[in-house]
Formats: structure tokens, C-alpha cells, sequence
């Protein structure tokens, strides 16, 4: 079982106010067999093995936490190829469609394979589709690390075939999501919901101007995320940040 480390930061008072002065640090681990060796020292594999929020130090005097990993630790730390669907689009799309466990989804392409995992942590079934290697490779490695035994890993072209029949949920990932919506309209069950994650608006308006003519258009989307710092009295956004990633839209099969 992974076990994850989370540095404590080290504080001071400055005329009377708490100033950080260490950022925290984590580490996953996946062999809490032998010792672990960091930048703040050696932990010995008995501590390791010490029960979850056991607090221990390193043979420099530097503070950590022990706790046992959680998907969203793993998550994290998955491997990547192609860049992942962000936090906030994959919230995003859960609470659009209202998935749950026992909806059956379809993701094209994996890529990386980041939303299908995600999707397959609270869903019944999930299907994920991409016609290179390369990236079926990543998906596979990243499914063995999450343990996810309801994720099916397809290499194919979605907009010549769909297997799956009565799908709650389609995800397109690709440059021309139009053209797979023929094979999507069969595989949606009625009501079911058809997402396409865009990174610019020409896409957005092709998709959209093609799919209303078989499916019923709910809401076009970009979803803004601005990090804020906040350090004793120091509160203001934090200066460089990724704000666009990509625009959703929602469609139903009715």
C-alpha cells in the first residue's frame, strides 16, 4: 500500500504574526520496504510503517506526517504524455451529467488517460478509445497504478465504430469531434449526455453547428480557475497562473 509523507511547515512569530518560512513537502512512496531517502534526510522503513498521522522525524530534525495515499494522491501523480483534462473541467462535467456508479461512459481520446481514470473512480463502467500506442501505453500503466479494474482500454477510431451500446455519458477529447457524431448518436442511450472539450472557439462552433441538428444543445462553457496566495497578511492572486485550459459543451441525445 502507498504510503504519502507531508512536511509540516515550519513557522516563526514576527511581531506577533505567523510567517512560513519552509514550504511543505510530500512524497509518495511506493516501497515503504527500505529506508527513504530526501532532501530532509533519511526516514527508517520502521517509521515508515508507523499508522496513519503518526508524526516522525527525519535524522536531520525535519518533521513529517504519515498517511496512507488515496486516489486522489496517486492521481496526481500520474503519469503523463499528452496533457490531462484539468481538475476543474472534469468537476465540470461530472456535475453537468450527474454520473454516478452505475452510469457506463465512453472517453475519446485517452491521451494520458486522466479523465478516464478519474471517471472510472465513481462510475459503474468506462470505455476509453485513442488510435496511438503511445498513449494506450501511458493509459494502461496508470490504470494498473490506480487499480482501476472497471476501465477498458481500446485502441481504435471512434468516428468509424462504437462498440458500446446504452452510454450514459460520451467524452470527446479530439480535433474534429463532429465527425464522430454519427457513431455517438447509436451508442447514447435517450437522455444521455454528449461532451466535447475544445481548446479554441472554431472548434467549438463547428461541433456545436453540426450536433444541433441530432442533438439537443444545454450550455457552452469555459470554466475560469484564479489561485489565491494567502500568507499571514499577504493575500492576493497568485501572479502566474494557467487560467484558459479548454471549452466545454454540452449536448443530450433526445
Amino acid at each position: 500500500m502507498s504510503k504519502i509523507l507531508i512536511k509540516k511547515a515550519v513557522k516563526e512569530l514576527i511581531n506577533n504574526k505567523s510567517r512560513t518560512v519552509e514550504k511543505p513537502r510530500k512524497y509518495l512512496l511506493t516501497d515503504i520496504s527500505k529506508d527513504f531517502h530526501c532532501k530532509e534526510g533519511v526516514i527508517t522503513k520502521s517509521q515508515l510503517k508507523k499508522k496513519d498521522g503518526s508524526k516522525i522525524k527525519t535524522k536531520q530534525d525535519k518533521e513529517f506526517t504519515i498517511l496512507t495515499a488515496d486516489f486522489m494522491d496517486i492521481y496526481k501523480k500520474m503519469k503523463r504524455g499528452a496533457q490531462i483534462i484539468s481538475l476543474k473541467d472534469v468537476g465540470t462535467i461530472i456535475a453537468y451529467t450527474g454520473i454516478n456508479k452505475n452510469s457506463k461512459v465512453l472517453d475519446a481520446g485517452s491521451g494520458s488517460g486522466g479523465l478516464a481514470c478519474f471517471l472510472a473512480h465513481i462510475c459503474k463502467e468506462v470505455t476509453t478509445y485513442d488510435i496511438r500506442d503511445d498513449h494506450i501505453e501511458i493509459v494502461k500503466e496508470n490504470k494498473k497504478r490506480l487499480n482501476l479494474k472497471n476501465l477498458k482500454i481500446k485502441k481504435g477510431d471512434i468516428r468509424e465504430k462504437i462498440s458500446e451500446k446504452n452510454l450514459n455519458l460520451i467524452v470527446f477529447d479530439l480535433p474534429d469531434p463532429w465527425e464522430a457524431l454519427p457513431t455517438a448518436k447509436k451508442a447514447l442511450k435517450v437522455g444521455g449526455y454528449l461532451v466535447s472539450y475544445s481548446p479554441t472557439i472554431p472548434q467549438v462552433q463547428d461541433f456545436v453547428n453540426i450536433a444541433k441538428e441530432d442533438f439537443s444543445h444545454i450550455i457552452t462553457m469555459e470554466i475560469i480557475k484564479r489561485e489565491w496566495e494567502i500568507d499571514g497578511r499577504k493575500v492576493r492572486p497568485i501572479t502566474t497562473q494557467n487560467v484558459h485550459t479548454g471549452f466545454l459543451t454540452f449536448f443530450r441525445n433526445i
